[in-house]
């Protein structure tokens, strides 16, 4: 038998078993020196043990070897004798047991995790810190325990044994005293968390970071603000690959975090987290012995005493347990990681990294690599250049938010992200779609004919936004969104491809959550004694929503609380996506370059802020009077000049916390949501109306038939119909003769809606001006 399967299939704790040892907590007593206090660790996961008072350390078989004092081959002999004994014979099962548990283990850590990154879009806190601490949720694996992961529907016996076993819950024998029921304590409890994991990238234990400060008035001086799992295992963000050349150690798992969202730093190395200064522990080094490629250890600990010490004592420890490695530190210009993260552009640590210094080399052999390292740093610094700047000039974000005429180029962004076209109406539905971070959130309805793009672009503003924000439906069904959990669908974005698809039931649901937010219903459940029982269901719902429709007229009520956006189905707009497409497959757009553009207005929308506003000029500009449920549309229009101004948030004056809204803001809404009020005041919806006017153009005075009206407006025969049926309906055609014989139409009543859009332009004009007058 080869001695790597002795070892494989000879357990450790069958050997201690044998010589009557007993492990308490994996620690005995040494038995190689005079000890009080147990000083000998066992690993019985990888059968190996070590002896941190007199050193001695090694695997099963050596462990035999020392404690019999006999020689290696009869240490090998009886570990062989050792696998067919009965000791051996009843670890197997205990082995195997061990081995169901540690997978049971990892299933539900798996799906606690999956519950603690969800719950952490349900919590403004959580994101605020994050953001605080310029953490991107979207590239990094992180969560949030909010505490509450054991109470309501997921409440269950099995749930609450299994946290209890791992140690997410803690039984303090505590009595809730309005329920009567057990109460626990809950392990990282308001901390953000993240995953620990094994070889094989399974989440084997979690870290949390209490996102409360003593000067909070929450959380006492002195008290923990990091939590790890009992028996914690697992390495942060997991093990290297094999491959690994470049590996960087960090003093925390928040700046290992810090240096894996930039992109170029993640590419070019591997990253591991330690556990504080005392904390590279002995997992990590064995992963680092698995390293066979490895050529270079670069330390980024904190820049303190203890930091420095630390990367003192690991860069020894670490020499004399590899040869020919090379170990070099970061000098880190604030505290840590994550504070220079803050406080300076993420280029900062491309030059930081070019710029460390080798603990061991001499200061000739440093002047000698100086030339290699930079041409290594100008090439990195290039690729985080490209990494960080946008479609335009401005290099980050928030420069882009600083500019002046920020809604053209925003327009201008969004066009280049693959929206071709649609000038005002992409502009109102990319403003509908970020109010979902408001607790007043906006949503769209668009309106055209089949065929005419309207689920495209929903779909492609719906592109534009932090894709973990984003819920796409094509149907929904009648019950389902009273289904949903309590914060599932808060501050979300909704896309609903096909209006037409819900039934009337999802509908309602869908106009009480536009109107009040919330949905609570009366459920029958059943109790722990299998008894039915009734019980109330709340789903709050703040999210904005964007949706697509070919019959505006049939969701009146909907579309009350709505924008309405109709496709131009113009021939101008039509020739504009033809060339787009024909571009497109010549191979002559750069899908990388709307991919980039596409990737830096989502970052956009994360760096705005929430903001109440106020609008000084709100009693000053009034709707015109014809115009549809005047009340809710006067409401929508106040939103849009908040939504513009809250975009604008690092250009306008603040006070008391609140954002004031300017003349230019007005502006802008008036522009960007005329053709909103127009639809709302037509009678006729978007492409209806298109519709009637090409009619009226072609005919004036002239009776036609359908295939007259086909040839003139390019619509197919179901399409068209419908719509004729539509103007015969509501008056606007007269039918004539007969159907057997085939019917003729004439305009019966050619109202002038370009009056009435000419008339509203003047209205606003005026008021605008007397309102730069007063000014």
């Amino acid at each position: 038998m080869e001695i790597s399967a002795i070892k494989e299939r000879l357990s450790l704790s069958a050997v201690l078993q044998h010589y009557h040892l007993e492990l308490k907590n994996n620690m005995l007593l040494c038995p190689w020196h005079e000890d009080k206090t147990a000083s000998l660790q066992v690993n019985p996961d990888k059968n190996f043990y070590k002896c941190h008072a007199c050193g001695k350390t090694g695997d099963v078989i050596q462990f035999i070897e020392d404690y019999e004092k006999i020689s290696k081959y009869e240490a090998i002999k009886k570990a062989k004798s050792f696998i067919e004994s009965s000791v051996f014979k009843a670890d197997r099962k205990t082995q195997s047991q061990h081995k169901n548990a540690e997978e049971g283990r990892t299933d539900f850590l798996q799906k606690m995790f999956a519950y603690f990154k969800n719950a952490l879009h349900s919590s403004r806190p959580a994101r605020e810190y994050l953001e605080k601490r310029n953490l991107d949720n979207s590239i990094l694996e992180i969560g949030y325990n909010s505490g509450q992961f054991h109470h309501g529907e997921r409440k269950t016996g099995e749930l609450i044994n299994n946290a209890l076993e791992i140690g997410l819950l803690l039984d303090k024998g505590l009595v809730n005293n309005r329920t009567k029921e057990k109460a626990y304590q809950v392990f990282a409890n308001k901390c953000i968390i993240f995953p620990l994991k094994n070889r094989d990238n399974e989440i084997v234990s979690i870290y949390g970071r209490s996102i409360l400060e003593p000067k909070d008035n929450k959380l006492a001086a002195g008290t923990s603000r990091h939590f790890y799992l009992k028996n914690r295992s697992g390495i942060y963000p997991g093990y290297p690959k094999k491959e690994t050349k470049k590996l960087i150690l960090t003093e925390a798992i928040i700046d290992c975090a810090s240096l894996l969202q930039i992109k170029p730093i993640a590419n070019s190395y591997s990253l591991m987290a330690c556990f504080g200064t005392n904390g590279l522990n002995e997992e990590i080094l064995n992963a680092i012995k698995e390293l066979p490629e490895l050529e270079e250890i670069i330390f980024c600990f904190d820049n303190d005493d203890a930091g420095k010490k630390a990367v003192e004592k690991y860069s020894n420890l670490i020499m004399n347990e590899f040869e020919n490695l090379k170990i070099t530190s970061v000098e880190l210009p604030n505290n840590d990681i994550n504070e220079t993260l803050q406080l300076h552009d993420e280029e900062i640590f491309i030059e930081l990294l070019n710029n460390r210094k080798d603990i061991f080399l001499s200061t000739e052999e440093k002047t000698e690599n100086s030339s290699t390292k930079l041409r290594v740093t100008e090439t990195e610094e290039k690729n985080l250049r490209k990494s960080v700047e946008s479609a335009g000039n401005p290099k980050t974000a928030i420069e882009f938010l600083e500019q002046k005429d920020l809604l053209k180029n925003l327009n201008q962004l969004i066009e280049k992200a693959g929206i071709i076209g649609e000038e005002q109406s992409r502009l109102l539905l990319f403003l509908i779609t970020i109010s979902y971070l408001n607790k007043s959130p906006l949503h769209g309805i668009v309106q055209g004919s089949s065929g005419s793009g309207k689920t495209h672009i929903i779909s492609r503003i719906a592109d534009l936004m932090p894709q973990e924000d984003v819920l796409r439906f094509t149907r929904i069904t009648e019950s389902s969104l009273y289904n949903w959990g309590e914060f599932d669908l808060f501050q979300k974005i909704i896309i609903i491809e096909d209006l037409d698809g819900l039934k009337e039931d999802a509908l309602y649901a869908l106009r009480e959550f536009i109107s009040n937010q919330v949905l609570r219903s009366s459920v029958t459940i059943k109790d722990k004694k299998g008894n039915n029982k009734s019980s109330h269901k709340i789903v709050k719902g703040q999210f904005s929503s964007l949706s697509a429709t070919t019959k505006g007229e049939t969701y009146e009520d909907n579309m009350n609380r709505s924008f309405i956006i109709a496709i131009n189905e113009s021939e101008e707009q039509t020739e504009k996506i033809i060339n787009y497409q024909n571009r497109r497959n010549a191979g002559e757009v750069d899908k990388s370059e709307e991919q980039k553009a596409i990737s830096f207005i989502q970052k956009i929308v994360k760096n705005l802020k929430h903001y109440e506003v106020i609008n000084p000029f709100a009693t000053q500009i009034q709707l015109p009077n014809n115009v549809k449920n005047k009340r809710r549309l006067n409401e929508m229009f106040q939103s849009i000049i908040k939504q513009i101004t809250i975009i604008h948030q690092y250009q306008r004056e603040t006070k008391d916390n609140f954002l004031i809204t300017e003349i230019e803001d007005i502006e802008n809404a008036v522009e960007i949501l005329f053709e909103s009020i127009i639809l709302k005041i037509d009678e006729l919806d978007g492409s209806l109306r298109q519709f009637f006017e090409k009619l009226k153009k072609a005919f004036k005075e002239d009776s036609f038939t359908r295939f007259d009206a086909m040839e003139v407006t390019g619509f197919k025969k179901t399409q068209l119909q419908f719509y004729l049926n539509e103007l015969v309906r509501l008056e606007y055609l007269k039918q004539i003769g007969y159907a057997n014989k085939g019917f003729k139409y004439k305009i019966s009543y050619s109202d002038n809606i370009q009056k009435v859009r000419k008339d509203l332009k003047e209205a606003f004009t005026k008021q605008l001006e007397d309102l730069k007058k007063k000014k």
